[in-house]
């Protein structure tokens, strides 16, 4: 369990005493992001998870794709795609949408193997989704699973990044206008393929870049506690 009312960092101390795995250790041990941390300056990594389904509890975690932004740039080279092996026959709708068929779902890694190696990535970095209650939500029910306990996240979420923008200037917002497909051509980003979780990641880490150099000043003057979610 989380600790309530007790901040970020005191809670990842408490957290690390009773965590044995030491990728979950080193992330627990490594301080958070400073808020005042300028938001071209923060290292971040872009997390996009495919899965059987929206309900943390009843579904899993189909596939996992992640970039990393460094000093503004995606970087390309620390690209990772897995897919998982997960312990029940594929939803036929699953399989259409995601195009993961049993087979090659069956060659994949299991989750805690994907897991510790995601952890690894994410420490000393703040973390990006798009949508981002989904990853939360799926990527804590997987550390209470793996690890035993939900451990903290700092979170950007691009989606509420545009949702902000658009209150602040009194515009209306269609529920279709925040997909990400059509958030990108907004920005007149490229189109690519959707439902591959590694593609999601790296179109979520180019409009996360667009939006930045879009908001007012381009960004410089934003501090990474302007635009982390609450929690």
């Amino acid at each position: 369990m989380l600790w309530p009312f007790r901040s970020p960092e005191t809670r990842k101390r408490q957290l690390a005493a009773s965590v044995e795995h030491p990728a979950a250790r080193r992330y627990l041990e490594t301080p958070f992001a400073d808020r005042r941390t300028p938001v071209w300056e923060q290292d971040y990594l872009v997390l996009d998870f495919e899965t059987t389904g929206l309900n943390m509890r009843r579904d899993a975690i189909l596939s996992m794709g992640y970039t990393e932004i460094h000093q503004g740039r995606v970087q390309m080279s620390a690209c990772t795609h897995h897919i998982i092996k997960v312990n029940i026959p594929l939803p036929p709708a699953t399989v259409v949408v995601h195009k993961i068929t049993d087979d090659r779902m069956n060659a994949g890694i299991h989750l805690h193997d994907a897991l510790h190696e995601l952890v690894e990535r994410m420490t000393g970095k703040v973390l990006i989704a798009h949508f981002a209650q989904i990853e939360r939500s799926f990527l804590h029910a997987a550390m209470e699973r793996v690890y035993g306990h939900k451990l903290p996240l700092q979170v950007i979420d691009t989606l509420a990044l545009e949702k902000r923008r658009l209150d602040r200037s009194q515009q209306p917002v269609r529920p279709s206008q925040l997909r990400l497909g059509n958030l990108r051509q907004q920005y007149n980003l490229p189109r690519y393929g959707a439902h591959n979780a590694l593609q999601d990641a790296i179109a979520t880490a180019e409009l996360y870049l667009a939006e930045l150099s879009h908001a007012p000043e381009q960004g410089h003057k934003l501090k990474l506690g302007d635009v982390l979610e609450p929690g």
